[in-house]
């Protein structure tokens, strides 16, 4: 029996990886996706077809906004039937926050978008631009009985598939730029490629795709430190419009129990606005009432975001406040895991 290519859709939005030195000048060039496989012929040996679209102007992740997460998921709405599979290029800085506001965009997602990027430049000597993308693709077009392998967003880099919604960018020169310190890695790259089906995603392939274009960025994250003063956490809660705030407290979810400090926290509750409380910390969980120091969060109605990153801790504020629910509601899905963006 002859298995059928994978065909996957390979999307460039900006990025190191995007980039070609020029040998004489030294200056960096967006490189045409038109001539990739030109430049890459190692990927004329995987077992697939692939086509590449790009944004019509790349840019840089730093610039990362709404409207661009919102291009990306309408180029995978538009072609999700003709492709098994999509790789998302993208610049590491924003990769981790692009990642989880797709996996919350894509409702039922059942087959790989993947994103990577690079440290170094596609033409630089030692890229780490190349094992990026010809593994990233490998993952797009793994499948098991004609069924791809991985159903989730997900982000590989430097030999390591994570779950897209539970990684942080911890460095900005090595080229293992990611972690994923509350949920194991979904595939390691080595002689073998091995992929953890434990760990992977499991979604209702029955359930049709939705696609979630309306996100609310009313919302904002403070970060707690000793000495923080009433007037600072006020002049966030001036802001016109505000809808949600993100704390991001110390170890286990604690905080100070200065009186003014609840106080605030509980007439903004009272007026509607959602309070989500995240640690700090890159590894561990927020458990409110562990500790005196946060028992009071608890007991005035505070959101736990438990174990999730403060990329996913956003990107899902967004979407949820998309979704235009009630608070009781949006307080239960909050709390619970979506796309596996919780333990």
């Amino acid at each position: 029996m002859s298995k059928t290519k994978s065909n996957i859709l390979l999307i460039y939005t900006g990025g190191t990886i995007g980039m070609v030195k020029e040998f004489k000048t030294g200056v960096l060039k967006a490189f045409d996706f038109k001539t990739l496989l030109e430049k890459i012929p190692e990927l004329q040996l995987l077992d697939c077809n692939i086509d590449t679209i790009s944004f019509k102007n790349p840019i840089d992740s730093s610039n990362m906004n709404l409207q661009y997460w919102v291009q990306m998921v309408e180029i995978i709405e538009v072609n999700y039937n003709d492709f098994d599979g999509f790789v998302i290029l993208h610049g590491s800085d924003t990769m981790s926050y692009t990642a989880s506001a797709l996996s919350f965009m894509l409702e039922n997602l059942a087959k790989p978008v993947v994103f990577t990027g690079s440290q170094l430049p596609i033409g630089d000597l030692r890229t780490d631009a190349k094992e990026n993308l010809i593994t990233a693709v490998q993952v797009a077009s793994m499948q098991i009985k004609g069924k791809p392998a991985v159903k989730e967003v997900c982000l590989y880099f430097e030999y390591k598939l994570y779950r897209a919604n539970r990684t942080t960018k911890i460095n900005a020169e090595n080229f293992q730029a990611f972690a994923s310190l509350n949920y194991p890695d979904l595939a390691e790259s080595g002689v073998y490629l091995k992929i953890n089906n434990e760990h992977l995603l499991k979604p209702n392939t029955r359930k049709k795709l939705v696609i979630n274009k309306k996100l609310d960025d009313n919302i904002a994250l403070i970060k707690l430190f000793p000495g923080i003063n009433k007037a600072v956490f006020e002049s966030v809660f001036n802001i016109p419009n505000l809808k949600a705030l993100i704390i991001e407290t110390y170890g286990s979810g604690n905080c100070t129990t200065e009186k003014w400090f609840i106080d605030m926290l509980q007439e903004k509750i009272s007026d509607g606005i959602y309070i989500i409380n995240i640690t700090q910390c890159s590894g561990g969980s927020v458990v409110m009432g562990n500790y005196e120091t946060s028992s009071k969060l608890k007991k005035i109605g505070v959101i736990s975001g438990k174990d999730i990153t403060t990329e996913a801790a956003i990107a899902k504020l967004m979407y949820l406040l998309g979704l235009n629910i009630s608070g009781k509601v949006f307080k239960t899905m909050y709390e619970a895991s979506l796309r596996g963006e919780i333990t």
